[in-house]
């Protein structure tokens, strides 16, 4: 049984070491060509992508298309010299796509090949069902303004009972979504009917009703366009599918959950019009943006960003990678899942056999600047961040923590050694989201005593630099939601950060050699004058951005 097992453990060993010495290979053909490299193994893969192009034809030119963005088609190829590789890209031009080729080994492409066998199931179950048409998507955003056209068409389309229309009807959820600045369209079957919500600014709005006939057929279409299996209805199931509006790309991702009466779905609308152009608009206030900006042109370090889900954690750190990224540094990602494509970025995506840790090992190979990782979840993740951080890379992660100082003990809870830390780490950060205030349609009034009390009781916490900025408390005007067309008669309109930092100083390191708890580390860093959120939101309420109502949501004012 010993020999068995070490011959065993031997034949994987070897086969690791091939895949990686072929994947070696592929990276450096890729900087041979001038053509980036990717690895189809942990890459996603899509059947409807996959059929654009014949099994036969792509195992003939040694390639294999993988990802469809608008008009881009992403397709990874052995080597660029097979002949055969010119005639797939005038086949793909006369298509009315852009070809984009990326360098990949040949354990890669057969991986990829071996989903060939989906696109046959998904091929067969087409027939009768219709694509999601691109000019009726447009020409439905066209006559919708607000929420209340949203429901009228859905509704109309719902109530002719045809078959044809069940196409119109996820067309014009899907458009609509685009339309209203939707982030999430969640379709949740009831008991008699199927309820259909929008997130709108972090905060879900009733769309209108489905009946369970009309959503079985939707279930299908959804399943199909996104790369799913059609017979699984007693798992989960994640894909994505991609749609232009009009100079847009957007990729939607598919989340579908086996319920109690049929499967519920919800559509990620990852649209790149929602990243941060720039780290100003993120929303810090600005001493907290230039010691931010400060810190992420460091060579080595830790930056951590913490938050619940939704708190905006990932698409803050996008807009710090945009930031930096230059032609002089290379950067790679490990994400869970890779929510848009940055130019210029290496981003990988986890699965079963590609962990968050395994991909950051993995990535130590590949010699990169910077590295992002999606989350630190686990004790050998944390240790293995804060070596990269030690030995020459700038690391950016997030935790799930409630603020910015609970970084350094939940980083000790996990095993990190307390005489490392200090040295690995160099920020961590809290953030939240708050609802901005329709500019068009906000309502100044005189605040009550209880919220002068709570503005005054922040104030009285806040480093003397705003302190002393302040207005006089007891005649400033406070601001309240209204409700119009342009803000879809909900009183908010957008999005922005309320932000807190923690730098580690020596005055932070010397705390973290004492294990301390996040009331020390707030003490510790008090001389920095840096705002904490609820502080943060506060100027916010008082420059009229916000209402006391919508911070309280997302923080608590009464600690």
């Amino acid at each position: 049984m010993t020999t068995r097992f070490n011959e065993e453990a031997g034949a994987k060993k070897i086969q690791e070491l091939r895949k990686r010495e072929e994947e070696d290979l592929a990276t450096i053909l890729s900087e041979q060509f001038g053509l980036p490299y990717t690895d189809l193994s942990i890459v996603p893969v899509s059947a409807e992508t996959l059929s654009l192009i014949t099994e036969e034809a792509a195992r003939a030119a040694h390639l294999a298309p993988f990802h469809l963005a608008g008009k881009t088609l992403s397709i990874g190829i052995l080597t660029p010299n097979n002949p055969k590789i010119a005639e797939i890209i005038d086949y793909v031009k006369q298509k009315g796509l852009v070809p984009k080729l990326y360098i990949v080994s040949k354990a890669s492409l057969e991986a990829a090949w071996v989903r060939y066998k989906e696109v046959v199931a998904a091929e067969k179950s087409l027939e009768g069902l219709i694509e999601i048409n691109q000019n009726k998507i447009d020409e439905i955003a066209q006559t919708i303004n607000t929420t209340k056209d949203v429901i009228n068409l859905i509704q109309r389309a719902a109530e002719s009972g045809k078959l044809h229309t069940i196409s119109t009807i996820v067309e014009t959820i899907v458009a609509g979504a685009l339309r209203v600045d939707a982030s999430d369209i969640h379709l949740e079957p009831e008991e008699h009917e199927v309820r259909v919500r929008f997130r709108l600014d972090g905060v879900l709005h009733a769309m209108t009703n489905l009946n369970h006939s009309a959503y079985k057929a939707i279930i299908s279409r959804i399943k199909l366009i996104s790369g799913l299996k059609l017979n699984i209805r007693n798992q989960a199931q994640d894909g994505r599918f991609s749609i232009k509006a009009g100079k847009d790309e957007i990729e939607i991702r598919t989340s579908v959950l086996p319920g109690n009466f049929a499967e519920t779905i919800v559509l990620r609308l990852l649209n790149p019009n929602s990243l941060a152009a720039n780290m100003e608009s993120l929303g810090m206030d600005k001493k907290l943006l230039s010691v931010i900006e400060s810190e992420i042109k460091k060579p080595d370090g830790m930056f951590l960003n913490t938050g619940p889900t939704g708190s905006g954690k990932t698409t803050t750190l996008y807009s710090f990678l945009k930031q930096i990224n230059v032609p002089g540094i290379k950067i790679i990602t490990i994400e869970n899942p890779i929510e848009y494509h940055l130019s210029g970025i290496t981003q990988t995506q986890i699965n079963k056999d590609y962990s968050f840790l395994k991909g950051l090992r993995s990535t130590l190979r590949q010699d990169p600047d910077v590295i992002m990782v999606g989350e630190i979840r686990d004790t050998e993740t944390a240790k293995t961040a804060v070596h990269a951080a030690l030995t020459g890379h700038l690391v950016l992660s997030t935790l799930h923590t409630n603020n910015a100082a609970g970084t350094i003990p939940r980083l000790l809870d996990l095993g990190v050694e307390v005489k490392v830390l200090g040295d690995a780490l160099n920020i961590s950060m809290a953030q939240r989201l708050i609802r901005k205030l329709c500019a068009h349609c906000k309502k100044e009034y005189v605040p009550t005593d209880a919220e002068r009390n709570i503005i005054r009781k922040v104030a009285e916490t806040m480093p003397e630099e705003y302190k002393n900025a302040l207005p006089d408390i007891n005649k400033i005007p406070l601001w309240k939601p209204g409700g119009c067309a342009e803000c879809n008669h909900t009183g908010y309109r957008g999005r922005n950060g309320v932000f807190e930092a923690v730098l580690v100083d020596k005055e932070i390191q010397n705390a973290i050699l004492a294990n301390p708890s996040e009331h020390d580390i707030w003490n510790a860093s008090k001389h920095q004058g840096i705002l904490r959120m609820k502080e943060h939101g506060i100027l916010k309420i008082i420059e009229g951005l916000t209402d006391m109502e919508e911070l309280s949501r997302v923080v608590d004012l009464t600690e």
